[in-house]
């Protein structure tokens, strides 16, 4: 049986010293510094590719493994199926229950619980930010995200020109430009440019 720990922060400028110091007694860590919307972290996938039977995965929060239901599902049975444990550090202790199998399942059911809590919250942050955007749209307040280029800007012109001689496609006039396809493709319909 070996304690693994995973810590993970949403970027790189963030530092993981709280949760290492938290993982202090656990023989190896493993840290991500990488958002936890997406399950493909490098570090989170070498660590249930290291997992073995009877192992035991620490995380200070549920959160660090994953942002969203699906996703922490998905992580909680690659842990379960590897034949390992999860231990989160803000939730109960179950170190006081001496059989296993009720200690997994009450585990698992107060996961679960946390699982739904943390989805509601998420919704719930959701609905009260687009509430927040409505109203100040509503007094004139929300201007939204700056625009990257102004109609006239050189490099957007030299873009839309690219793109109306029909010679290059979004991939190569964004290799000339350095404007990603998606963001060209909105200034595309912003301004209404089309191929002549």
């Amino acid at each position: 049986m070996t304690k693994i720990g995973y810590a993970r922060v949403s970027s790189k400028e963030q530092n993981l010293d709280r949760q290492l110091e938290a993982l202090q007694s656990v023989s190896k860590v493993f840290s991500d510094k990488a958002s936890g919307q997406s399950t493909e972290r490098p570090q989170l996938q070498a660590m249930l590719d290291y997992l073995r039977e009877g192992d035991i995965v620490i995380v200070t929060e549920l959160d660090r493994l994953g942002r969203n239901n699906k996703d922490l599902t998905e992580i909680m049975n690659a842990i379960q199926q590897k034949g390992a444990t999860l231990e989160v550090l803000n939730l109960p202790s179950m170190n006081g229950i001496e059989d296993e199998n009720l200690r997994r399942l009450i585990n698992n059911l107060v996961v679960e619980l946390y699982k739904y809590q943390a989805e509601s919250e998420r919704k719930r942050i959701k609905e009260r930010q687009a509430q927040g955007i409505e109203l100040a749209k509503k007094k004139g307040r929300f201007t939204g995200r700056k625009s990257t280029f102004q109609k006239d800007d050189p490099l957007l012109q030299r873009a839309f020109n690219l793109y109306q001689s029909k010679e290059y496609t979004l991939k190569e006039i964004e290799h000339h430009t350095k404007i990603p396809v998606s963001t060209l493709k909105r200034y595309l319909t912003k301004y209404g440019i089309k191929r002549k």
